[in-house]
């Protein structure tokens, strides 16, 4: 691969990382001022300080005065080439951790071009991705690397839960300041190996083997996964489903996650306050329940928050909702708020038959009937909130929205 020659900016940087770090690289540095060449060598990767870490192909990367972060990598050092060697023993423990999380579907993992995926007969993939933005999803001096790793899957698994699929692998691309990939001394793992560390804990508990990725240096951190899981051909769990009659049910607690947000700020904070939305945990066993039992007619995760989230699940089914506010099962010190407009609790939110007979609890986690689904009529609210004296209000979605203050009042 060329670097951009003249006044033309460098060519795109290869991110198709299936396999991590299965190639060496050997930094050739060039005249003064000129390029910095990376060349493909033997088993490895490139050195943090070239811009990229593609985990497949080689890169040329000139220095050029248009792009700031290639500013950042000038006069690049003897010290900073024995660096790179700390973190090729990184990303090679990372290889070797991967491989403790194993899974039927995966042929091939981390190691060739691509990774190779094997479904069952009969079945379809169902594939979902996740952006995790620092300052965004998270921040770096508030949550714990280990619980950033853990959200950043969490998210994925409880899209795949929500369809009543089964994981099968999963790839994460990471982004980071290059000092996150360096520990702050010798007693204390890199933040970085800190992240893996929760990402891998969560896919070892549901059976999700990491199959590939990317890493690149970035201006902040970020985090994007992709989760691959797999359905019964026409069986899997949509939101488009619901019909007037069906009831509204709820798995755990609501709220949990926005409460724990705001008790990370107090210095007083208890871990059990915390655990919600430090520590989510996706409902996969649940969500294969309700599919091979045929008991959802509908299903959605809570992901932006409940009124957000059964707003997209009644568009979907052309239908209204109404939600008893009484019946909603609160995390313990949550308020109402919390549980409609929070977020981030990762339950399921699904709607089922009123014939349907369904358990008071699913694998230990609380199954609890919140509302019903109503024919949609013009001028109706989609979703109407009933107080406990049997008052009514429309319910507004007021959960999380990207580009909610860029559109049109």
């Amino acid at each position: 691969m060329n670097a951009g020659a003249g006044g033309a900016p460098p060519t795109a940087y290869a991110l198709d990382g299936a396999h991590l770090l299965e190639r060496q690289f050997r930094l050739a540095v060039g005249p003064p001022g000129g390029q910095r060449i990376v060349t493909e060598n033997a088993p490895g990767i490139e050195p943090w300080f070239s811009f990229a870490w593609s985990l497949s192909n080689a890169h040329s990367t000139p220095i050029w005065p248009g792009w700031p972060i290639l500013n950042k990598m000038r006069n690049f050092s003897r010290s900073a080439v024995t660096k790179a060697v700390s973190e090729l023993t990184l990303i090679d423990r990372i290889r070797q951790r991967s491989r403790r999380v194993s899974g039927s579907g995966l042929r091939l993992g981390i190691g060739d071009d691509c990774a190779l995926l094997r479904l069952r007969p009969g079945e379809e993939a169902a594939v979902t991705t996740d952006l995790s933005i620092d300052g965004r999803h998270f921040r770096l001096d508030q949550h714990p690397p280990e619980a950033i790793g853990h959200r950043a899957l969490a998210r994925g698994l409880s899209d795949i839960a929500a369809m009543g699929a089964r994981p099968v692998a999963a790839f994460v691309s990471l982004g980071v300041p290059p000092e996150l990939i360096r520990p702050s001394n010798q007693k204390i793992a890199s933040w970085i190996e800190r992240f893996y560390d929760g990402f891998l804990g969560l896919a070892e508990k549901h059976k999700t083997p990491l199959a590939g990725g990317d890493l690149a240096q970035s201006p902040i951190a970020l985090a994007d996964i992709v989760l691959i899981g797999a359905v019964p051909r026409g069986e899997a769990l949509l939101r488009s489903g619901a019909r007037p009659g069906d009831l509204i049910y709820v798995t755990g607690a609501l709220g949990g996650s926005a409460f724990g947000l705001k008790r990370l700020h107090s210095a007083g904070a208890k871990s059990s306050e915390l655990t919600a939305h430090l520590w989510p945990q996706p409902r996969i066993t649940e969500g294969l329940y309700l599919r091979q039992r045929h008991a959802a007619s509908a299903a959605i995760d809570i992901s932006d928050g409940l009124s957000t989230d059964l707003n997209h699940l009644c568009e979907e089914s052309g239908v209204s909702a109404e939600v008893n506010m009484s019946l909603l099962p609160l995390f313990p010190g949550a308020k109402l708020e919390d549980a409609l407009h929070g977020g981030e609790d990762y339950e399921l939110l699904f709607t089922a038959h009123p014939t349907v007979r369904l358990p008071r609890s699913v694998a230990g986690v609380p199954v609890t009937r919140i509302g019903v689904i109503t024919r949609r009529g013009a001028g109706r609210s989609r979703v109407v909130a009933v107080d406990a004296s049997g008052g009514r209000q429309p319910l507004q979605p007021k959960g999380w929205e990207h580009f909610r203050s860029a559109k049109p009042e």
